[in-house]
């Protein structure tokens, strides 16, 4: 019977530290992740304003574009599994900043706080978001190096992991935006469901 401590010394050194073990567990339940989130705001007896709707918009559509151009150059399994990465990917949205799919989803999350009124939930939301994809992409971060290491190791460290900036050299590769869009389709019916379940929210509590 293999023992936990076994299981650690079994794994590639980057991967046993602590935060990227921690990062992996994450990583295996990140999909439901937002779900305490959304019954929290769901349930906070706060109504969105006309503002609200408008910013709140705004910051998903520029989350969603970032979320869509990482898809495009990455590709669809790429983003899903991470051990099952064939390339390394350093163009397009990646050679402005190594984590484009968290920094769009981050963006979309925190404009549907918006969205839903709760901006005293907006701190700890910040906090909670940040601490998981730190988590996750310590992980992710590991598998990497792991795979590719110098390689990876070289963009990792002209490439920043959460602010974009200018990137250093070439930036362009191909891109599948039809793939892309197909891959956000159920995406978009769970905005859609939001989206929805505000609005019901909003006219509830204007009774």
């Amino acid at each position: 019977m293999t023992s936990p401590s076994d299981t650690v010394s079994l794994l590639p050194s980057p991967e046993r530290r602590l935060a990227a073990r921690v990062g992996g567990l994450l990583f295996r339940k990140r999909s439901w992740l937002p779900v305490p989130f959304v019954i929290l705001t769901l349930l906070l007896p706060t109504r969105g304003s006309a503002a609200g709707w408008i910013i709140g918009g705004l910051v998903v559509a520029i989350g969603e574009a970032i979320r869509l151009a990482g898809v495009a150059a990455a590709g669809t399994v790429t983003r899903r599994r991470s051990r099952n990465v064939q390339r390394l990917v350093t163009y397009g949205v990646f050679a402005w900043v190594r984590n484009p799919l968290y920094v769009g989803n981050f963006l979309i999350w925190m404009g549907f706080v918006a969205i839903s009124g709760a901006v005293v939930f907006l701190p700890f939301a910040v906090m909670l978001f940040a601490l998981e994809y730190w988590l996750i992409v310590a992980y992710e971060e590991a598998v990497l190096e792991t795979i590719f290491g110098a390689e990876y190791l070289e963009y990792r460290a002209r490439t920043p992991r959460w602010l974009p900036c200018l990137p250093r050299g070439a930036a362009t590769g191909p891109h599948d935006w039809a793939e892309a869009w197909r891959s956000e389709i159920s995406t978009f019916w769970q905005y859609a469901a939001l989206i929805a379940a505000f609005s019901l929210k909003q006219n509830f509590l204007a009774r």
